[in-house]
């Protein structure tokens, strides 16, 4: 069923959109890694799981979409693991690091929710957490275009999508002594890896970040 959802998926944006994957070979075929991204569409979640060649891939789904039946049952198609994000989802957490153990492809987006400007908002540390937990790389991917994709679609447009995918790092471990401040540091790590690779007017609360001008001048150089 992951096959066939995520084949259906990448035909229909195919033909409803124009979409540009730059980095898809950053992707390991195997292993348990987290796939991070900023939020700015509905479309988003589908659009990750379609360019990913991998048929162990699922991703944190807001609660919310259970009411919804067609959106439950594609999520529960996938394996999607549901979350509640305004409490700390103890439930989900354990489901999530055990599926990364179990060398699934888990994809996250730090911030929560999608940002109803484009621009980044601040993150939550669950994903830095996860990542410390199972030592897993992290793999940033920038994504632009959905924000006002299915507006378009709908007017008949083919909107313009394009998703930069980041080379793999590793987090450095949790400092115990002051485990709050290495959490930020770590979170800050991949919110700016991510932003590096989004136009400026994308950046939001990173924009002026330390972090991310050494990253971007990295690139360039």
């Amino acid at each position: 069923m992951r096959r066939f959802l995520r084949i259906l998926f990448n035909r229909l944006f195919r033909i409803f959109t124009r979409i540009t994957v730059t980095g898809l070979e950053h992707i390991p075929m195997q292993g348990g890694c987290l796939i991070t991204a900023n939020h700015i569409g509905i479309l988003d979640g589908p659009l990750i799981f379609s360019i990913i060649q991998r048929d162990d891939a699922t991703g944190f789904v807001a609660e919310k979409y259970q009411r919804n039946a067609l959106i439950r049952w594609l999520v529960d198609a996938v394996g999607g693991i549901w979350l509640d994000r305004f409490r700390a989802d103890f439930r989900a957490m354990k489901e999530a690091h055990r599926f990364l153990e179990n060398g699934g492809l888990l994809g996250i987006a730090p911030e929560g929710t999608r940002s109803r400007t484009r621009q980044m908002n601040r993150p939550k540390s669950g994903v830095a957490f996860l990542a410390a937990k199972v030592d897993a790389p992290v793999i940033p991917m920038a994504i632009t275009g959905t924000e006002d994709a299915v507006g378009k679609i709908l007017r008949l447009g083919r909107p313009r999508i394009s998703v930069t995918i980041g080379e793999p790092f590793f987090l450095p471990p949790l400092d115990r002594k002051d485990r709050d401040a290495a959490l930020k540091r770590n979170t800050d790590e991949i919110m700016c890896r991510i932003a590096a690779m989004l136009p400026p007017e994308y950046r939001g609360v990173y924009a002026d970040h330390p972090r991310l001008e050494e990253i971007v001048h990295g690139m360039d150089g």
